[in-house]
C-alpha cells in the first residue's frame, strides 16, 4: 500500500514538472527566431530585384488558416469514414479468373 501510493506521488510530481517545464519553454520570445521566409527567400528576392507582394488569399488573417485545417480534417475524416470498411477490414473481391462464354 505504501508503494503504491509512493508511486502516485512520484507520477503526479513527473507530470507537474514537464508540464511546468513546458509551460516555461514554451513562452514567446519575440524576435529570437525569424522564418525561413525572411532569411533566405527574401534575401534571394532582393538580390534578384524582386520585392515581396501580399498573398492572394491572406491566412494570417484572423483565424482563416485554422478553418481551412478544419475544413481539410473533416473531409479526409469524411472520406475515411465512408470507406473504413474498404480500407481496414474488407477482402477484395476475388475475380473470376474463368472466362465466360457467351451463348
Amino acid at each position: 500500500m505504501k508503494n503504491r501510493k509512493a508511486g502516485q506521488v512520484l507520477t503526479l510530481f513527473l507530470l507537474l514538472f514537464f508540464v511546468s517545464a513546458a509551460w516555461i519553454l514554451a513562452e514567446e520570445k519575440e524576435g529570437k527566431w525569424s522564418g525561413v521566409d525572411e532569411t533566405v527567400i527574401e534575401k534571394y528576392a532582393k538580390n534578384q530585384g524582386r520585392e515581396a507582394q501580399t498573398p492572394l488569399i491572406d491566412t494570417d488573417q484572423g483565424d482563416l488558416l485554422l478553418f481551412l485545417f478544419l475544413l481539410a480534417g473533416a473531409v479526409g475524416g469524411f472520406v475515411a469514414g465512408y470507406y473504413w470498411r474498404l480500407l481496414m477490414s474488407e477482402k477484395k473481391p476475388k475475380l473470376n479468373k474463368e472466362p465466360q462464354r457467351l451463348h
